[in-house]
């Protein structure tokens, strides 16, 4: 029983030193297409991060889902505070038509709590579209 608790207590030790993930929000999207009253399925979606010199770095990507939701970007995307960007690739959504006016929709969003959910919708429809944040 001893060498067992030895090396459980050896684990936990391995285990502490392990580097953790720095806190990070969560962050999901939808697409509504008013048009169709349907969600947006099929459509490419990029998240990416402003960097400290101003640039964007891609952080993940992901293609919206049947109902035309994205509800992660990919296994171990890490999102701590930042400015962000969801670029939706609109030109390769079937509903948008052979040339959608808007061929790609950029959001751009500031994620500060990262304890946080970001829910970030997108309502669009041939020649117009917002965005909010949602739950």
């Amino acid at each position: 029983m001893k060498a067992v608790h030895a090396f459980s207590i050896l684990m936990l030790g391995a285990l502490a030193a392990l580097p953790m993930p720095a806190a990070a929000s969560e962050i999901s999207t939808h697409v509504l297409d008013l048009a169709t009253g349907t969600g947006g399925a099929g459509i490419p979606a990029t998240l990416e991060r402003k960097n400290d010199a101003g640039d964007w770095v891609a952080v993940g990507s992901a293609t919206t889902d049947a109902n035309g939701r994205v509800r992660d970007f990919g296994p171990g995307v890490a999102t701590p505070p930042g400015i962000y960007r969801i670029r939706f690739d609109i030109s390769r959504y079937k509903g948008a038509g052979p040339k959608p006016f808007f061929p790609e929709i950029d959001i751009v969003f500031r994620a500060d709590d990262d304890s946080a959910h970001y829910h970030v919708p997108v309502v669009m429809s041939p020649y117009g579209y917002s965005s909010y944040r949602g739950n």
